[in-house]
């Protein structure tokens, strides 16, 4: 029941769950057979996933070969397959459905639409012998398919995708009765089957690839360690370290929402776990319920922006951008720590605003420099184990050969014993009532130490993919079956260090942890193994109707040609089609609708941005739509745990993500806040920059400061924000970047071009259709004696046309090829890089603006201080 003082809004612990259930796992909880057969199948698609990405040499059996062995497309077939079976099973058709049984009707749709996913996989032989010529029985199965997959996608992520999904199938069909500037010639359904259900260009294309491969393990990972208790580990240690400073219940929900979203693929889900006890703590120090909702959804939704896993969307991003796993989560890792600083700094603000205090500390309280030199220890302690791990694992491997794995298995399983006997010394942590009278935070050492095993899964997981360099499904793989070690092991363990006795109670009861978190993981993927499946009916439309070349002309006649204006206007269209939408079809919509409208309008406007920039431009505003107003989900869960209203919940978490939604634009200018192409020192530079910038430009937005900023402030502190962001803005304008000449001036032997200079070339050209085109491209010039040298060595030759330089001929796979140059194009002119100062000069000025603005805001509170000192 509804708890009268919490509001009209708020509602039980039993509804919450519901609310998570039937967005994540599927609300429905049928009894006796069904639930056997609903619990089996999730635990043997999770299985089966282990199954495929397992390394070991289980598939050479005796007799029978090589069974058990599946290539990619007959693995996505069986992924999909057991996603719409459970789909059906767990999930109602309507609010009214029944949620204690399964009826007859969703058991034969589940078996319909599980053999019309595993049709690939079945009839994988004989599909293969006719490819684009699919018959009747093909096309029947496909049709049946493809409803059925829509119709799974409305019950467990309800209408928006599925809208989405139909306006493109429509569009597909209806191209030549569009209007003129969105025509194309349209397809037949045999061609819309071929292309959609029988081949891997739409619904079993590289998103379900990935969910697949990479993304079930993650998730499976993630419900493994929650299971073992990491997520109360980690709320209560963000509550140990930041509860007794100013808001600290906020900088906590914070940090612990940050840490819960490292592992976590639901924006949704991360609001009502971390919510149900940071939001009442929050709104006992003195938040208002929609402000309390807001910094949950705000850090919340943060979490699908961090690396590792960025809500699965960095495995996408790893196939659709084509760079290594390492280099996204390095490219992504920057913006979101910084984001998530900003936002523990608005907590702040808000505090100071309303004059908050922390929570009382439990136990004796140390001075704040015996704290220092504990955090100082304690990462001098952690940077010297490192070392030596690394360089041990790096001794151990070419000295043991073959058997260097199992020697590695068992002493991690050492470290993991060792860590747990350490933990048994302390109480086990249980979470304090949020609604009781009175809380005390934890004390952080025993805290901290109380679970340190539960971060040598993470520190597995990481050590493969950053030093081993595996790929993301095998870490995730060794990463999970270490979890499953600890669902088993650690009760027995710490039953036996502490002396309890009852140990076969103990392993009876990591046992069933393991199941459920088996079973969780997979109950887990099915909104994400639908999501990725109906995208690819968007991506599959895409591909079949050119539709994104239409979408860029829409957005340049939108924009007037105007560069920021049609960033904006991708960021509105961003935010529009990511509503409703989980994290996973929210990124492969967006990345495959208008990341291209950016590469082609910024070619047209002389903007020449790395692709992963333009990746992440997009997936930031579409993660923003489950924020914003009318559709925001994270903000009508949050309102729900806060008892506040929902829409202005959402409004103050949008503008609490203002610091958020601003950063895409700046990456987009200056690709130093990715990393790329930036050493350590430098790195370390950007890093520190950029934190100052975000928090002043968070101060401006939250117009408080030191004290409440009068408008003149505020607009000093968005100037040096700026500065700071974009230092080459105002280079530019002191010293002239580019050298302009003719593009004829390329024929000329004599032109001084030094190797290795950037050119810029202005392009007269076509696009995919034979319109024309002009658009920039970036050319670095190669090795070479003169000009044409330099530009053959580059892969370009040019001729005279009239004393027009005409393209030639350009080779294969070069870097001309790949800038984008071909034949018969016109250079019309060329922007030649010289010499500038260090931009990063401008810091100076930047941050000597900010000694009078400090000089005033501290005067001001020092006389607000006098003034409240004389009232008293």
């Amino acid at each position: 029941m509804s708890d009268p003082k919490k509001g009209p809004s708020a509602i039980d612990e039993a509804g919450l769950q519901d609310m998570v259930a039937a967005t994540d796992s599927g609300a429905r909880t049928p009894l006796g057979f069904q639930k056997m057969l609903l619990l089996g199948t999730a635990l043997g698609w999770s299985l089966f996933q282990l199954w495929i990405a397992s390394p070991l040499p289980f598939y050479d059996w005796p007799l029978i070969g090589s069974f058990g062995v599946f290539n990619d497309t007959e693995a996505r077939s069986i992924h999909l397959a057991l996603a719409v079976f459970l789909a059906f099973l767990a999930y109602p058709a309507f609010d009214g459905s029944p949620r204690d049984r399964v009826p007859a009707i969703d058991l034969v749709l589940a078996v319909l639409g599980a053999f019309s996913a595993a049709y690939l996989f079945i009839f994988y032989v004989e599909l293969s012998t006719r490819p684009g010529a699919p018959l009747l029985q093909d096309m029947v199965v496909a049709c049946i398919g493809g409803v059925l997959l829509l119709e799974a996608t409305r019950r467990a992520l309800g209408p928006p995708l599925v809208a989405v999904a139909l306006v493109f199938l429509i569009y597909t069909f209806a191209g030549p009765y569009m209007p003129d500037i969105i025509a194309h010639k349209g397809a037949s359904l045999k061609q819309v089957v071929n292309h959609q259900w029988v081949t891997t260009e739409g619904v079993f294309g590289i998103a379900l690839g990935v969910s697949t491969s990479f993304v079930f393990l993650f998730v499976l990972f993630g419900a493994l360690l929650d299971k073992a208790g990491a997520g109360n580990y980690f709320i209560k240690v963000a509550f140990s370290l930041l509860g007794h400073m100013r808001g600290g219940p906020a900088k906590a929900a914070v940090v612990s929402s940050g840490m819960t979203g490292l592992i976590s693929g639901s924006s949704i889900a991360n609001v009502v776990t971390t919510g149900t006890f940071t939001i009442p703590m929050m709104k006992r120090v003195g938040f208002s319920a929609e402000k309390a909702g807001a910094v949950e959804v705000a850090s919340s939704v943060n979490g699908q922006i961090m690396p590792p896993v960025m809500g699965a969307a960095a495995f996408l991003m790893v196939e659709y951008v084509g760079l290594s796993y390492v280099e996204v989560i390095t490219h992504a890792f920057l913006p979101a720590l910084i984001s998530y600083i900003a936002l523990v700094y608005i907590v702040h603000l808000e505090a100071l605003k309303l004059g908050m205090e922390g929570l009382p500390r439990r136990g004796v309280v140390r001075p704040w420099q015996m704290r220092l030199m504990g955090l100082l220890l304690g990462f001098m302690g952690t940077a010297v184990v490192a070392f030596a791990v690394y360089f041990g694992i790096g001794w151990i491997k070419p000295i043991l050969g073959d058997a260097a794995g199992v020697v590695i298995a068992l002493l991690l399983f050492g470290v993991y014993v060792g860590l747990i006997r350490f933990a048994a010394g302390y109480p086990e942590l249980e979470l304090d009532d949020p609604e009781s009278e009175v809380v005390e935070l934890p004390e952080t050492g025993p805290t901290v130490k109380s679970g340190l095993h539960f971060i040598l899964p993470v520190v597995v997981l990481v050590w493969c993919l950053m030093v081993e360099r595996l790929s993301p499904g095998l870490s995730a793989f060794w990463a999970s079956v270490l979890m499953m070690v600890i669902l088993v092991t650690q009760r027995p363990l710490f039953a036996l260090f502490r002396n309890e006795g009852r140990l076969l109670a103990a392993c009876l009861s990591g046992f069933d942890q393991l199941i459920d978190g088996l079973i969780t993981g997979a109950r887990n993927m099915i909104g994400i193994g639908i999501a990725t499946a109906t995208a690819g009916i968007i991506v599959g439309a895409v591909s079949q109707t050119g539709v994104g070349s239409v979408l860029a002309d829409l957005v340049e006649v939108m924009s007037f040609g105007n560069l920021l204006l049609m960033l904006i206007l991708t960021a509105v269209l961003s935010l529009i089609l990511g509503m409703g939408l989980p994290t996973t079809a929210n990124y492969i919509v967006v990345s495959s609708l208008l990341a291209p409208v950016i590469v082609t309008l910024g070619q047209e406007s002389g903007l020449i941005v790395p692709l992963i920039a333009v990746h992440l431009f997009v997936f930031y505003f579409g993660i923003m739509a489950d924020v914003t107003p009318p559709v925001g989900l994270a903000s009508f869960a949050a309102a729900a745990v806060s008892g506040g209203d929902p829409i202005r919940t959402g409004f103050v978490a949008f503008f609490y993500s203002l610091r958020t939604a601003i950063l895409p634009f700046l990456f987009i200018f200056n690709t130093d806040l990715l990393l790329i192409n930036v050493d350590w020192p430098h790195g370390i530079m950007v890093f520190v920059i950029s934190t100052i910038g975000i928090l002043l430009f968070t101060a401006a937005t939250q117009g408080y400061f030191l004290v409440r900023s009068r408008v003149h402030e505020t607009l000093l502190l968005l100037l040096i924000a700026f500065s700071l962001f974009r230092p080459g803005f105002w280079m530019d304008r002191i010293v002239d970047p580019f050298e302009v000449r003719e593009g004829a001036a390329l024929l000329d032997e004599t032109l001084d071009i030094p190797a290795g200079t950037s050119l810029r070339l202005h392009i007269l050209g076509e696009d995919e259709i034979g319109n024309e085109r002009r658009f920039v491209v970036l050319l670095p010039a190669g090795e070479g004696d003169n000009t044409r040298d330099r530009l053959m060595d580059a892969g370009v030759e040019l001729m005279d046309d009239g004393g027009k330089a005409l393209v030639d001929a350009v080779s294969y796979d070069s870097r001309a090829e790949r800038a984008g140059l071909t034949f018969d194009q016109v250079i019309e002119r060329i922007e030649i890089a010289q010499p500038q100062p260090a931009k990063e000069l401008i810091f100076i000025p930047a941050l000597l603006l900010l000694v009078p603005l400090v000089m005033m805001q501290r005067r001001r509170r020092g006389v607000q201080a006098q003034g409240g000192t004389a009232k008293a």
